[in-house]
C-alpha cells in the first residue's frame, strides 16, 4: 500500500474471494466502515483490554500470529493515527526478533467477556517498553463465534519454554480437535492482517499431524482473509491453551476451497491449511481463564 486509497480499498484478491463466496454487494455496502483512524469511541475500549493478537511475517516472509498481553492500560491511543501496546512478546516466539524493528503488523483488540473485536492494521515501530503502530486501517468486527471467557490469573511473570518441530504430536493434535478459538495471520502487498476464528469443539478438524481443515462461517462479508490468500498463500496459526497458558503456533500453506458443506453458517466453503512449522510454548501468556460460553452463532 502507498496511498490513502489503496489502505482503504479492497485490493484484486479481495474482491475475487468476495466474488467467488457471492459477498461482493454486502462488501461494498460494508466497506466505509474501514478507516485510517481509530474512531473515538474506541479509545476507552483499547485501554480496558489486557491482550492483542498480532500477525506479522519473519525475515523469511513466513506469517505467524502471536499475542501481547498486559494489564487494563497497556494499550493505549495516543491519537486516532497511533496504538500504543506497553508489552512484548516473549523471546521464544517466533516474531520477537522482527519486532525489534519496523514491520507491517495486522492485530486484533478482542474483548472476550463482551464479545467485541477491533482489528488495527498499520507499522510497528519498537519504543521503550512495547511498540507503536501507525494506523493504516482500523474497523470494528461483529461478535460471531467468539466464545465469551474470563482472565483470573495475572498478565505478567512468564518464563516461556519452547519447543519447534515440523508436525503435530499427540497433546498438540488434542488442542487443536477440541479448540472453540483460534487466530489466523495472513498478509499480502498491502500489509498484514489477523483474524479471529471460532466454533464449537471440533470445527477444525486434524486430517494428518500436517494438515487442518475448519469451515469458512458467515462473518462480515469483506473476505480479507481468502483475499490475501489469494494471493500469498502463507499463514500462521495461534492455539491458546486456555487452562495451562501455553500456546501453539504454526506456519504453513492455506487454500480456500469448496466444501459442499451449505449446512449451518457455513458459507460452503473451507480452509486446509498445512504444517511447514509448530511451536510449542509453555507459560507463553496468562492461565486459568474461566469455561467458555459459547457464541449463540456456533
Amino acid at each position: 500500500m502507498t496511498n490513502l486509497v489503496d489502505r482503504l480499498a479492497f485490493h484484486p484478491g479481495e474482491l475475487e474471494a468476495q466474488r467467488v463466496a457471492g459477498t461482493s454487494e454486502l462488501a461494498a455496502r460494508v466497506r466505509p466502515i474501514i478507516s485510517d483512524a481509530i474512531p473515538r469511541g474506541a479509545f476507552d475500549f483499547l485501554t480496558r483490554q489486557q491482550m492483542l493478537v498480532l500477525g506479522a511475517q519473519d525475515r523469511d516472509g513466513r506469517p505467524w500470529a502471536t499475542n501481547l498481553v498486559g494489564p487494563e492500560g497497556f494499550l493505549s491511543a495516543l491519537d486516532s493515527h497511533t496504538l500504543r501496546a506497553n508489552a512484548t512478546v516473549v523471546p521464544t516466539d517466533p516474531l520477537a526478533g522482527v519486532l525489534r524493528d519496523e514491520a507491517d503488523v495486522g492485530t486484533l483488540a478482542i474483548d472476550l467477556v463482551m464479545r467485541k473485536r477491533l482489528r488495527i492494521n498499520g507499522r510497528w515501530r519498537p519504543v521503550a517498553g512495547g511498540g507503536e503502530i501507525d494506523v493504516h486501517q482500523a474497523f470494528g468486527n461483529c461478535p460471531k463465534y467468539i466464545q465469551a471467557r474470563v482472565m483470573t490469573e495475572e498478565p505478567d511473570g512468564f518464563h516461556p519454554v519452547a519447543r519447534w518441530s515440523e508436525a503435530l504430536d499427540t497433546a498438540q493434535s488434542v488442542l487443536v480437535s477440541s479448540a472453540d478459538t483460534f487466530f489466523i495471520a495472513t498478509a499480502a502487498a498491502g500489509g498484514a492482517d489477523v483474524s479471529h476464528r471460532g466454533g464449537n469443539p471440533g470445527f477444525v478438524k486434524v486430517v494428518s499431524p500436517t494438515e487442518l481443515t475448519w469451515p469458512d462461517y458467515v462473518g462480515n462479508a469483506m473476505m480479507m482473509t481468502a483475499g490475501n490468500l489469494g494471493l500469498n498463500p502463507l499463514a500462521g496459526l495461534l492455539f491458546p491453551d486456555w487452562r495451562s497458558g501455553a500456546t501453539l503456533q504454526l506456519t504453513g500453506t492455506a487454500e480456500v476451497r469448496r466444501s459442499g458443506d451449505e449446512s449451518g453458517p457455513a458459507n460452503g466453503q473451507e480452509t486446509v491449511f498445512r504444517i511447514a512449522e509448530a511451536v510449542w510454548t509453555e507459560n507463553a501468556f496468562p492461565g486459568g481463564w474461566t469455561e467458555p460460553v459459547y457464541s449463540r452463532f456456533n
